[in-house]
């Protein structure tokens, strides 16, 4: 595992629960408003968290958190998850993955493993433009198949969209509805300008509420339950 830092204390990532969240490096996607670009482009001197740095962390939070939150970059880029997620999990802790949903394959071994409680994926837009939005000739048809992988898995899972003014239309809303039909969980979060892949971002801003709501009632006709973050 190529793991860049944790974060000791989350009462966001893993929802309902207190958890501790550790970001892997690398990443397949280059999205413009990515907040993790030290991950997604590491420097060959990026300083690496140490397994065993942190699994002595955990040893120390046992009883104290719920779970662990593995994020990045992209967590499924790395070979060694599986065992990695299941060596939490021998912890006693609940582990929840994040992902964009571009490696169904490795999903699918987590899922069928039972190394994974949680999944969430992101939905970064309308399959028709995929490529221009997360910046990678990517084939949109492997998000599909992690879509329903998900929704057809035993695990807990949410879908998730990160919102930038201008970016998405209502028409865009409506085919990613379509997407994920029937659905549990879909949450949309408001994108917060900080440091971004694509330094323009910095002067960008999410929608307002109002529009967060037009959003969120498109998604609600396909999902179960649609939240604003």
């Amino acid at each position: 595992m190529k793991l860049g830092y944790l974060q000791k204390l989350s009462l966001i990532d893993y929802p309902q629960k207190l958890c501790a969240t550790v970001f892997t490096v690398g990443c397949n996607f280059r999205c413009h408003y990515c907040h993790n670009p030290e991950l997604v482009q590491p420097k060959a001197d990026l300083p690496l968290l140490s397994l065993d740095d942190l699994f002595a962390f955990l040893q120390r939070r046992v009883g104290l958190l719920d779970g662990v939150t593995i994020t990045g970059g992209e967590p499924t880029l790395q070979p060694d998850l599986p065992d990695f997620c299941r060596r939490i999990k021998a912890l006693g802790f609940l582990v929840k993955c994040d992902t964009n949903g571009y490696n169904p394959n490795a999903l699918r071994e987590l899922i069928a493993g039972g190394v994974v409680d949680y999944l969430a994926m992101d939905i970064k837009a309308p399959l028709s433009r995929y490529r221009e939005v997360v910046g990678a000739d990517i084939d949109p048809q492997i998000i599909a198949e992690s879509v329903q992988l998900l929704k057809s898995s035993w695990c807990d899972y949410e879908f998730r969209t990160t919102v930038v003014a201008g970016d998405l239309s209502l028409a865009d809303f409506v085919e990613m509805g379509k997407l994920v039909a029937g659905a549990s969980s879909y949450f949309l979060q408001g994108f917060v300008a900080s440091k971004t892949l694509d330094g323009a971002y910095t002067k960008r801003v999410a929608p307002g509420a109002e529009a967060m709501r037009e959003f969120q009632q498109i998604l609600s006709a396909y999902v179960s339950e649609c939240q604003i973050r």
